[in-house]
């Protein structure tokens, strides 16, 4: 599990259109890096029109904004046109990056055990530190929480 200050994991994921995204592609710029568990579905839809809205915020601050999720690059294509969205959704299918951030968890519903996304945004700064965690995040209103953080 990582924590403020420690050291961003790093990663390099396929993108939604196509490209490959790694965060020391990225480094001297802020990142948002938030985790979500499954697109298209009404907290991830949520939060993803949230990270949307704010995204002049977040430029104007100097960062970028990546979601990621264990669904194809292909339903991520998809959610993507339905909603506008209009940064990129980054494809980790294997759950590779989700673990090195301690974000994959056993979680359960109705009785039913299983293994997915904890709702987490880390803010790496532009050395690549974490700035910020967000554990087990409430969708509405979480990025303008994150917009103030900055």
């Amino acid at each position: 599990m990582v924590n403020e200050g420690d050291v961003a994991p790093e990663f390099e994921l396929p993108a939604d259109d196509g490209s490959t995204i790694s965060l020391s592609g990225l480094k001297g710029k802020k990142v948002i890096l938030y985790f979500y568990p499954k697109d298209d579905t009404s907290g991830c839809t949520t939060e993803a029109c949230e990270f949307r809205d704010a995204l002049p915020r977040f430029k104007e601050d100097g960062a970028v904004v990546l979601g990621v999720s264990p669904d194809s690059v292909d339903s991520h294509t998809k959610f993507k046109e339905k909603y506008d969205l209009n940064f990129p959704l980054l494809a980790d299918e294997d759950h590779e990056v989700a673990e090195a951030y301690g974000v994959w968890k056993e979680k359960s519903m109705f009785g039913n055990k299983y293994w997915g996304v904890e709702r987490s945004t880390f803010l790496i700064d532009e050395e690549g530190k974490i700035k910020s965690a967000w554990r087990r995040v409430r969708p509405k209103g979480h990025a303008g929480k994150v917009a103030d953080a900055l």
